[in-house]
């Protein structure tokens, strides 16, 4: 599977009730309906283990969500044709169809490498009746600023949304930095078609518009230092279009941009912040609530299309991740994403090699056995006990002092330059390692990577949002329990890559019990050209493949 131009014949109903319907479709031409079809039969007939996960992989931009939307269609199509109620059959297809622009709408972003890149991983359960479990591996909020459904109220809005919305035509948006681009997802009214197909009725749909509106504003709001030191810095006026549409008051919002508590004993002491912690509770307020409203989202599709327990016995499992990524500024986000596709090639290599092998020996062939290629060292580098890079970063977050890049860098090099998998180039200026991937080397910088791994948020920005008059935005913040930043001096911090981590074996634990299906897409050339094959781009899939099997 490759990205670019869509082939609507070769993914056609017709086409799907072909490998459907055939008794050996595995004589036909390769196909992922061959793959679909497989775990299919294998539920169906009770094959041990019963439950089957699909996992799709390739690096970013490759065709992976495409795939998945191929794979979705055809499960839709097949499970519900045996129901005898067609409003049934129709009913569960436009809420497991339903379910994809949402997600991508609200969960993927234009890159640099890809315009639809999943900034989330997703697995889906399709139950054994046909309906749908969706669980969320993780959604990145560090990268809200880059979301594609911003882009899409600004493409697909009528001007009364417009003016609804205080999104004039003639403004930019320092959080949509390609704004003018024409991509094939930007249907509006497609996404709004879906959210309603899922019940999410027009008032709620008109909260979560204000809402997004209110972070594009908030992009917006820029800070001027104060003269003095000891004085607050001086706002523009975007922040009143913020405190209107988030619906929250607009000198509170002001005062927790701007200054912030801290507990001396038992009393509190405001702050004024410099320009730079300014923009950094801006970006860590607009993190929050979109972090909030994916959840939210991802909930309420969960009651929409989640059968009971009792109805089903069996799933298929698919699995849809963010590929693996390498840009010439790599942080904390391509760490995560490097890592999740780090443990997948992992059990790629275990489960399909010594799949192939066993079959070898059943079919009495002769022939010596694969000594491939282990990544164990490099998740030990990330991952493992007593000291990673994980661990290492989660200790730096909870000192509680100032982050210092350089000193980082040093306390890496003298802990974990045993292992081969890291290094350091000597002449780069910047405090940054280097970690040997299965996929290649990727160079990450430290600056800023122990803020984002704190993800912190202050109790004052909490508060704020919990007293916001829009009961959408007060209903995600009602409980207050998030972790928050200087609630309690001794509290336990629960970092981005401790959550990322255990979402991410949580994930493992249902692969290792299922029968797993691969499919590999590879890209065939960096700029996502249709009918354009470079031999160097394919050959990165054929290097793999060749190193994977221990070929030279």
């Amino acid at each position: 599977m490759s990205a670019g131009q869509p082939i609507p014949h070769l993914y056609s109903l017709d086409v799907m009730r072909e490998y459907h319907s055939a008794p050996q479709p595995q004589e036909f031409k390769p196909h992922i309906f061959i793959v679909a079809e497989e775990a299919y039969r294998n539920v169906q007939g009770q094959v041990e283990p019963i439950n089957q996960s699909l996992v799709v992989s390739g690096e970013s931009g490759a065709g992976k969500t495409w795939t998945s939307r191929c794979l979705m269609k055809y499960y839709a199509t097949v499970a519900t044709s045996s129901q005898k109620c067609q409003d049934t059959v129709e009913k569960i297809e436009r809420r497991v169809l339903g379910s994809n622009p949402v997600m991508e709408a609200f969960g993927n972003a234009c890159t640099l490498r890809n315009s639809n890149s999943s900034r989330f991983g997703k697995y889906i359960q399709l139950q054994l009746n046909g309906s749908v479990l969706l669980s969320l591996l993780l959604f990145e909020c560090m990268l809200v600023v880059y979301n594609r459904f911003d882009l899409k109220m600004m493409k697909g809005a009528t001007e009364k949304q417009r003016l609804e919305w205080m999104l004039p035509l003639e403004q930019d948006f320092a959080w949509l930095p390609h704004a003018e681009k024409t991509l094939e997802e930007d249907c509006l009214q497609e996404t709004v078609e879906a959210m309603i197909n899922l019940g999410i009725d027009e008032r709620k749909q008109t909260q979560i518009f204000r809402i997004l509106a209110g972070l594009l504003q908030l992009g917006n709001v820029d800070f001027r230092p104060a003269s003095e030191e000891a004085q607050t810095c001086d706002l523009d006026e975007h922040s009143k279009g913020t405190a209107d549409l988030l619906q929250v008051p607009l000198d509170e919002l002001q005062s927790c941009l701007i200054v912030r508590t801290l507990r001396a004993g038992k009393q509190n002491v405001l702050k004024p912040c410099s320009q730079s912690e300014c923009s950094v509770r801006r970006d860590c307020l607009a993190k929050v609530i979109y972090a909030q409203l994916f959840d939210w989202l991802v909930t309420f599709i969960n009651n929409s299309m989640c059968a009971d327990s009792s109805m089903w016995c069996n799933f298929i499992g698919l699995l849809d991740v963010y590929g693996f990524e390498c840009f010439l500024l790599n942080n904390l986000e391509q760490l995560c994403i490097n890592y999740a596709n780090e443990k997948l090639q992992q059990h790629f290599v275990a489960h399909y090699l010594k799949a192939q092998q066993e079959e070898y020996v059943t079919e009495g062939l002769q022939w010596s056995f694969i000594q491939y290629q282990d990544n164990q060292g490099c998740l030990d580098l990330i991952e493992g006990s007593p000291s990673s890079i994980f661990s290492l970063l989660n200790e730096e977050c909870r000192l509680n002092r100032a982050s210092d890049a350089k000193q980082f860098c040093v306390r890496l090099q003298k802990e974990l330059s045993d292992n081969t998998s890291i290094s350091w180039d000597k002449f780069s200026k910047q405090p940054h390692f280097t970690v040997a991937h299965y996929a290649g080397k990727v160079s990450y910088q430290i600056e800023g990577m122990m803020e984002k791994n704190k993800d912190p948020v202050s109790p004052e920005l909490i508060s704020l949002l919990q007293n916001s008059q829009d009961s959408l935005l007060h209903s995600l913040f009602a409980d207050g329990d998030r972790e928050s930043e200087g609630s309690r001096g001794h509290s336990k911090v629960v970092t981005v890559v401790s959550k990322f981590r255990n979402s991410l074996e949580s994930l493992m634990k249902i692969l290792h019990s299922t029968t797993p299906h691969y499919t590999r897409c590879i890209k065939p050339n960096p700029d996502c050209r249709p009918l354009t094959f470079k031999r160097e781009e394919v050959g990165k899939t054929d290097a793999f493949l060749s190193a994977l099997l221990g070929f030279p």
